[in-house]
């Protein structure tokens, strides 16, 4: 089947307003960049601060930004992070992906995606629901542990607790992917939860830990792959990685590329870093230290990626001051 080409940075996106944030019980075990300190007793508000300015940032930027309110009953306290439960393609694909924690597996809304079509005009012409591997024990979190790139149809996912590769290779069969898949761990040898926060792709870019892939083979192909796409590479500290600084993600304004990351992130970068960063797009740093602290993702996992086609009869609509708002 032809597909169409789609293009590395999306013009928008789709963000969680957290009604409950807290930091997860469940997922501790798995995520080390989670802090194991007691949250203070106003996180939630904090976080939803945070979230408020990094929507409005994005918005002004001239990003495409599509907030939902979260729950207000049951516990979901990760679902600020909706880039893991859903992923949207340029054929009208909408991928459902399969979650290891029971609290996550509440952060799927099906009323988000069908306010997508009815609301904001976009097509969704087919659904992929992965979830069903999750009777098996078996999970792939999305874009936290599917690092795409879109153009080459090529994913890059490191084996963990939450990336099984049984699902991964749903995923590639059902996408028509090509996945290149290798093991990753911290300094302390524990594998990484989550393969975007170790790497990043952007249309001429791509930031790696290469000191996380032990494997040579492994870390070869990925230098290799990379370099074969044209791409300047960045290579990243173990230390710099814990600091977020893999973590960003690159999208589309109208007057060019926009980098977005945490101000942690770009703190843990070296000057000569942030200046092969910003040779490829504008960089839009954005304060969330609750939100990274307690919830133990960055600003990329806030951000769905919007890639749907617009439906014939919507024609496109420019951004517009309230689209930060937009639930």
């Amino acid at each position: 089947m032809t597909r169409p080409e789609e293009a590395q940075a999306a013009a928008a996106v789709l963000m969680v307003r957290p009604a409950r944030f807290a930091r997860n019980p469940e997922t501790l075990a798995s995520n080390k960049f989670q802090s194991r300190v007691a949250a203070p007793t106003d996180v939630a508000t904090l976080a939803r601060a945070e979230f408020d300015h990094a929507a409005a940032a994005l918005a002004a930027a001239g990003i495409r930004v599509h907030v939902f309110d979260g729950r207000a009953t049951g516990e979901c306290p990760d679902e600020v992070f909706p880039n893991n439960w859903v992923s949207f393609h340029a054929d009208g694909t909408t991928v459902l992906y399969p979650m290891l924690a029971p609290s996550r597996r509440r952060e799927r809304r099906n009323e988000f995606l069908q306010a997508l079509q009815a609301e904001h005009g976009y097509a969704i012409t087919r659904t992929v629901d992965l979830t069903s591997q999750e009777n098996a024990g078996r999970c792939l979190e999305g874009t936290g542990s599917l690092v795409l790139d879109r153009p080459q149809r090529t994913a890059y996912s490191c084996v963990s607790p939450r990336t099984d590769p049984a699902a991964l290779a749903e995923f590639a069969m059902q996408l028509d992917y090509e996945c290149i898949v290798f093991n990753a761990t911290d300094a302390r040898g524990q594998p990484i939860y989550h393969t975007n926060v170790l790497m990043s792709v952007g249309s001429r870019f791509a930031v790696v830990c290469l000191p996380a892939i032990a494997e040579t083979r492994a870390r070869e192909a990925i230098v290799s792959r990379i370099e074969r796409s044209g791409r300047t590479l960045i290579d990243i500290t173990l230390e710099q990685m814990h600091g977020f600084a893999a973590n960003l993600l690159e999208l589309e304004a109208a007057d060019g590329a926009v980098i977005a990351l945490s101000a942690r992130a770009y703190a843990a970068l070296e000057n000569h870093q942030r200046e092969r960063l910003a040779a490829a797009g504008r960089l839009l740093t954005i304060e969330i230290p609750t939100i990274e602290t307690y919830g133990g993702g960055s600003l990329r996992c806030m951000l769905a990626e919007v890639h749907l086609p617009l439906q014939a009869d919507s024609g496109s609509r420019e951004p517009n001051e309230n689209d930060a708002h937009e639930h």
